[in-house]
């Protein structure tokens, strides 16, 4: 329209009009395929990501994806966090498969529990990605990961931290009910409620993970919940992760080891905060006697 002299004949024969027709024939001619292309977008950048990933870590090696018709398997050597740099990671093995369904990690604060659960679920999501993992070997089938982690209470919505706990243990059972596997996570489980009930709910949900193909790992810093491995036999494992007094201060090596933590170090982290204890009895020193969550 800025040529005096098109601008009518333009408007004479409506080729504003004609532009839109064209655009809105081929709006609809390529419209439905727009999701597609933007799924190809996406899938193409995340697969740069893992192709980035596998380039700037030549020593990490690619999983061993197991047959699922075999059961549900996990079975990782020198297995280590992927974002802690290699001069600092520790290095544990962790074996879940039909024959051990159950790891049961107790230890003190502070001692690696809470990592080596999210070594193990970051390490899982990179090898069913088709990344590489952070480990000597890893040997993995496909599986749903289902976790109750970092669980915190919630002000807006009203709900307490156990509330939250339940709600995220329903979650992941819920999940077990499919035809795929879960690989279940569980720190701390069931916090904000007395060991009693604590120990009754722990139990109840992890049989019916087990009962519905599941394998996985649970953290927890109360003892009573040990027992519940005896339950299972030899397809459940207690092992632990413990500290070090040294100078009076404490020392972790984060190693994984067989068996039930013999002590706690919440106590002497209370010392070294500053925090004066002033009432002590017996049974406060016997890890065996007492809920160490607080």
């Amino acid at each position: 329209f800025r040529n005096q002299f098109s601008a009518p004949l333009t408007i004479l024969l409506g080729i504003p009009f004609h532009y839109m027709f064209a655009i809105e024939r081929w709006r609809q001619r390529v419209g439905p395929h727009c999701p597609e292309w933007l799924a190809a977008v996406g899938e193409f950048e995340a697969l740069c990501s893992l192709a980035g990933y596998a380039y700037e870590h030549p020593e990490d090696p690619f999983p061993e994806i197991a047959d699922p018709a075999n059961g549900p398997r996990f079975e990782g050597v020198a297995l280590g966090h992927p974002l802690i740099p290699l001069e600092q990671v520790v290095r544990n093995d962790v074996t879940l498969n039909t024959e051990q369904r159950l790891l049961m990690i107790s230890g003190s604060n502070m001692s690696g529990k809470s990592t080596l659960m999210r070594t193990v679920g970051t390490n899982f999501v990179l090898a069913l990605a088709g990344a590489p993992v952070r480990a000597a070997s890893l040997t993995v089938s496909p599986m749903q990961a289902g976790t109750a982690m970092r669980v915190q209470d919630s002000l807006q919505q009203g709900a307490s931290l156990f509330y939250q706990s339940v709600a995220r243990l329903s979650a992941v059972v819920h999940l077990a009910d499919a035809a795929v596997p879960v690989l279940f996570l569980l720190d701390e489980i069931l916090q904000g409620t007395n060991s009693h009930d604590r120990r009754i709910g722990a139990q109840s949900v992890i049989e019916t993970l087990i009962e519905r193909g599941g394998i996985g790992i649970v953290t927890t810093h109360d003892l009573a919940l040990t027992e519940i491995t005896a339950q299972f036999g030899s397809q459940a494992k207690n092992v632990h992760f413990e500290d070090q007094l040294i100078d009076g201060k404490m020392a972790f090596d984060y190693r994984m080891r067989p068996g039930i933590v013999e002590h706690s170090n919440a106590l002497e982290l209370m010392k070294m905060m500053g925090i004066e204890l002033k009432a002590l009895d017996t049974e406060a020193d016997d890890p065996k006697s007492a809920d160490l969550t607080q």
